[in-house]
């Protein structure tokens, strides 16, 4: 009888372990794993048909459990990933033309195991223009959801009656979303510039040339991107490259301006020429010289990327155009550290 006693209890602790690995193998529960989203670089954001104009949200899965923590990402993230977007009423908004056609082709959904072990995350950058057809100004309210298991029609919703729980969403928090009208546009085609604070047209004055400069590194300090572009010559900037200068001569002029809204995107999320669009910390006016055409400013920024400070001296080049100056090329030249 002891014998039996002892098999049973070794069988009972068998269970209890083999249970306990399962558990630990097994994603973690709801409440443990964290669903972040935030706006990856916040702008003023206009209804706009323009596929280079996105509105990027960062998406963060977070550990917070015990257990590790598995999920698939789908390579076409319209399979893991969705947004729900509705007005200050709570209507929603239209899902995207793209989005339907994505979900609705006939494909093979390839995907990759995503492993977030205790205390660590997972980020990716979505933009909602892919999920959500934002055809008219307003407010409203983001959310987005994360699908662990894959987008299925039966797991779209909270509620739906083929669901388990493995395979129901994950929610996020809530983001507002103001959009503005269209942009305005010039006679060239390019939009004006508006002031983010007014949404008025921001008038340009007749600044000197160190002026100029001063302006332009005083919004860039402030991270106000609309006085920041006020006074410089993105065409004069794009092609100071041989490369890209090829480029704009091949290109026809509804491209040409495609290529410069795309690079005023790129300066503005640091993709390209980061050294012209470093915040710094504080800055001198060292020289100014010009003539009644052309003019250069020599400036040493001070930058603090970490636990240290870096200095540079940059000299930009400026022409004048219709009474204004612009800022058409620059050099970075003496780099100190201390």
């Amino acid at each position: 009888m002891n014998q039996i006693k002892r098999i049973i209890i070794l069988l009972a602790l068998l269970v209890g372990i083999l249970l306990v690995a399962t558990a630990a193998s097994s994603p973690a529960a709801g409440g443990d794993v964290g669903f972040s989203i935030r706006y990856f670089d916040k702008k003023v954001y206009h209804i706009s048909d323009d596929a280079d104009d996105p509105i990027y949200v960062l998406m963060t899965i977070s550990n917070n459990g015990p257990a590790t923590y598995r999920f698939k990402l789908a390579e076409e993230r319209s399979f893991s990933v969705d947004f729900d977007v509705r007005t200050l009423k709570n209507r929603p908004v239209e899902l995207s033309d793209r989005l339907i056609e994505r979900r609705n082709q006939k494909q093979q959904i390839f995907f990759r195991e995503i492993t977030i072990e205790t205390g660590e995350s997972f980020s990716f950058v979505e933009n909602i223009r892919d999920y959500a057809a934002l055809r008219e100004p307003g407010s409203f309210i983001v959310q987005a959801k994360i699908f662990p298991e894959l987008f299925r029609p039966e797991n779209a919703g909270l509620n739906g009656s083929d669901s388990v729980p493995s395979a129901l969403p994950i929610l996020s928090n809530r983001l507002s979303l103001n959009l503005r009208p269209p942009q305005l546009r010039g006679p060239d085609g390019i939009p004006v510039i508006m002031d983010d604070e007014t949404n008025m047209p921001l008038v340009r004055e007749k600044l000197s040339p160190d002026k100029v400069v001063e302006y332009f590194l005083t919004a860039r300090q402030n991270n106000e991107w609309e006085k920041f572009f006020l006074y410089l010559d993105l065409e004069a900037l794009y092609t100071r490259e041989a490369g890209r200068r090829r480029q704009w001569q091949r290109e026809s002029a509804e491209s040409r301006q495609a290529i410069l809204g795309r690079f005023r995107r790129e300066i503005q999320s640091g993709s390209t020429d980061r050294d012209f669009s470093y915040v710094p910390v504080q800055f001198t006016i060292e020289k100014t010289e010009y003539d009644a055409r052309e003019a250069q400013v020599g400036v040493t920024e001070q930058f603090k990327p970490g636990d240290f400070y870096e200095r540079m001296r940059y000299t930009y080049k400026l022409r004048r155009k219709d009474e204004y100056w612009f800022i058409v090329d620059y050099t970075v030249s003496d780099f100190v550290t201390r």
